[in-house]
């Protein structure tokens, strides 16, 4: 009984990913406030992630990044691939499975230095079950989906 409650929360929230896919512009419309606004150097702090402001952003990849202070600006322009989310701010976990999918911006994990996004944190559960072997799938797929 467990297992198929499991099964059963994983088929749900892949159909919800699914439908919330269908109404996601591609990547060339995505909206281009990345984190909606969060600012991406707040997400390697260790604390909660911080909204930035208008006045503090700098682009990457064609996505406009807000920051909370000028510090973290700079940090980014320094080194932008090591602070912009993996997938260009896509859910790892729809990307694993072959599309692309927005994100709740607090649905978030650091693995290995690089940041993460999940559709929602009862995705992100279902990410966390197996998070190498989802970050392999994604890998392979992204370029695909790129």
């Amino acid at each position: 009984m467990i297992a198929r409650r499991s099964f059963l929360k994983v088929c749900f929230a892949g159909a919800g990913m699914a439908l919330a896919g269908a109404y996601v512009p591609s990547a060339k419309a995505k909206d281009p406030l990345a984190l909606t606004g969060y600012d991406p150097v707040s997400y390697f702090s260790g604390r909660a992630p911080q909204k930035g402001t208008g006045d503090l952003t700098a682009s990457h990849r064609g996505l406009t990044y807000r920051f909370a202070n000028a510090q973290n600006r700079d940090a980014f322009k320094a080194n932008p691939a090591r602070y912009a989310p993996q997938y260009d701010g896509f859910c790892a976990f729809g990307v694993s499975r072959g599309y692309k999918v927005g994100v709740d911006p607090l649905a978030y994990k650091v693995v290995k230095g690089k940041l993460y996004l999940n559709y929602s944190r009862s995705v992100q559960r279902t990410w966390n079950r197996d998070i190498p072997g989802h970050i392999a799938k994604a890998n392979q797929n992204w370029p695909s989906l790129n």
